[in-house]
């Protein structure tokens, strides 16, 4: 028995042998094929994740920079509002002040009732400024003493009120929208010794 140095089948056709051989190299082929398109499909993948990745950023950017402007706007407007918060009301007043100008202008050369219609006329502008902006006057007659909206100036014995209700009004209060500006000053009725 001679041994065949190749490792070849003695009673093999060459042809068969030949394509034993070129098969393993065509396997190998198509396996180093299928690797290189998972590899630059992978790839491509990383590339658009990266690009994904980079558009999410910038927009997350744009977003923050965004509510940032939100933010100074809003603390620009505020501190706006804070200052001129009392445009209007200044603006309502003028009017009153024109008034009272006017009639100072012609204290001198008018009668007294033009005076008292000048007067009345410049109450009814402010008033009106007053209504418009939802400053109510506190006028308590009458009413049980309230310390929260009300300022005692002196207690008068009295036959005719409740003790510890008002009996006169010194100085009207004022409210802003149901907070009050300034207590009403008050008299207020005690009983008789």
């Amino acid at each position: 028995m001679s041994s065949n140095p190749t490792g070849e089948n003695p009673g093999a056709t060459p042809d068969a042998s030949q394509q034993s051989q070129s098969a393993e190299p065509a396997a190998e082929s198509a396996s180093g094929d299928a690797v290189t398109a998972e590899l630059l499909t992978l790839r491509a993948a990383l590339a658009a994740a990266e690009a994904q990745a980079l558009a999410a950023r910038d927009q997350a950017l744009r977003a923050v920079a965004e509510l940032d402007n939100v933010r100074k706007r809003a603390a620009r407007d505020i501190e706006q509002a804070h200052r001129f918060a009392i445009e209007k009301l200044a603006i309502e007043l003028l009017a009153v002040r024109d008034s009272i100008e006017l009639a100072l202008a012609n204290a001198g050369r008018g009668d007294a009732q033009a005076l008292l219609a000048g007067q009345d006329a410049t109450l009814k502008l402010m008033v009106k400024a007053f209504d418009k902006f939802a400053i109510q006057p506190v006028d308590p007659i009458g009413e049980r003493f309230d310390p929260q909206s009300h300022e005692a100036m002196v207690m008068q014995p009295s036959n005719t009120a409740e003790p510890d209700s008002v009996l006169a009004v010194v100085q009207r209060g004022y409210q802003l929208n149901g907070r009050l500006l300034r207590p009403a000053r008050v008299i207020v009725a005690r009983a008789p010794d």
